[in-house]
């Protein structure tokens, strides 16, 4: 069940509880969340055990937990954090590795709410850069709060769709092994995917959902002819983009430009090349995320007519990416996360399953904190 972004009252801090059964990692962590006056340390724990303890004892919001440890291990331990304490976020800390990616994954099937890559080689301000925002993110910080409502979204003509692109970041996984399993083996139209997550981490998504699948989900290739039925996924550090080749139809083009809103791969790069390739014969959905990744090409698309899908906050791990479309007025339909696929079916076969507009919300720090923190992983 979603968690919605909890309100903090004026001078309230964020509790953290640090549990690593490294000594050296633990004042690591403590060191790059001391840095912000909004977070709290209220605790450090060796093992699972000790954890859950004071879980108990501290009330923490949030709780950074690696993935490996001895006697309890993190999976296990999170396992019981989500049957006795539903509420508290939990942070996994993982390995670059194909090991650690895959723990990664299940950990964020069992609950965990997002996760943080570490390496031997990480300095301090790059642990701060990446653990801060996303700790973060899933308050409403009073400073950084605007009280405005939505402006109604803009009326097109969209026309029937010939691709379906989504862009997903926190709770994304766990999103897309609810949405995509609905979809049958003849379903018309090709899925691109932007999900924010490093190498390694995006095939092992992207083999997962291809086993409890009707359609074909693969990482995506440079150079790959874009057909009907097929589901690609953007690679870990490469941008998707689309590209028109030949009488043969769209292809998947890979690169390594600069990162945008701090992340590669970015949803506005691939909204941005489907807008110039398939102009209005777009239908876009803009689900759970932290930033504001994919509302520029949004805008792009709903300039040339395409339609846009924005999942609820109720729903949504982290309100920020569909909340940033939703308060521009770029929604054409916002919906619980369960609603969309049938809204996704019905405009493929030239119908509308509901026509909802954007509802007027008060613009709670869509960004999960100050824009410029947002940083994604690479």
């Amino acid at each position: 069940m979603a968690k919605v972004q909890k309100l903090l009252q004026p001078g309230q801090r964020i509790r953290v509880l640090i549990v690593d059964d490294s000594v050296v990692i633990r004042q690591l962590i403590k060191r790059a969340l001391e840095s912000d006056t909004v977070l709290e340390i209220v605790g450090v724990a060796a093992n699972g055990s000790i954890a859950l303890a004071k879980i108990a004892q501290l009330n923490p919001d949030v709780v950074t937990l690696d993935i490996e440890m001895p006697d309890d291990d993190g999976l296990e331990t999170l396992r019981r954090i989500r049957r006795d304490h539903a509420e508290v976020r939990v942070i996994m800390f993982s390995t670059l590795t194909e090991r650690g990616a895959s723990a990664t994954l299940e950990a964020l099937a069992l609950g965990a709410d997002d996760y943080v890559t570490k390496s031997p080689n990480d300095s301090l301000g790059q642990l701060r850069g990446e653990l801060v925002p996303k700790v973060k993110q899933f308050f409403a910080i009073p400073e950084n709060r605007e009280a405005k409502s939505a402006v109604a979204p803009s009326v097109t003509t969209a026309s029937a769709p010939a691709i379906v692109v989504l862009g997903i970041s926190t709770g994304g996984p766990a999103a897309l092994a609810r949405l995509l399993p609905h979809f049958p083996a003849d379903f018309p139209l090709p899925f691109l995917i932007v999900q924010h997550m490093p190498p390694l981490f995006t095939k092992l998504l992207a083999d997962r959902l291809n086993e409890t699948c009707a359609l074909s989900v693969r990482e995506a290739v440079d150079g790959a002819l874009i057909e009907p039925g097929a589901v690609w996924i953007a690679p870990g550090d490469f941008h998707m983009r689309v590209v028109a080749k030949g009488p043969e139809g769209a292809r998947i083009k890979l690169d390594q430009g600069p990162p945008e809103n701090s992340c590669r791969p970015a949803v506005d790069v691939l909204f941005a090349s489907v807008a110039e390739v398939f102009g209005s014969k777009v239908l876009a959905a803009v689900l759970t995320g932290m930033g504001r990744d994919g509302r520029r090409g949004a805008a792009l698309l709903k300039a040339k007519g395409a339609s846009i899908i924005a999942q609820d906050e109720a729903s949504s791990v982290v309100w920020g990416m569909p909340g940033s479309v939703v308060q521009d007025g770029l929604a054409d339909v916002v919906l619980p996360l369960d609603e969309i696929h049938r809204e996704i079916i019905a405009r493929a076969s030239g119908s509308k399953l509901t026509s909802r507009p954007a509802r007027q919300i008060p613009q709670l720090d869509v960004a999960t904190g100050r824009a410029r923190e947002v940083i994604c992983p690479r």
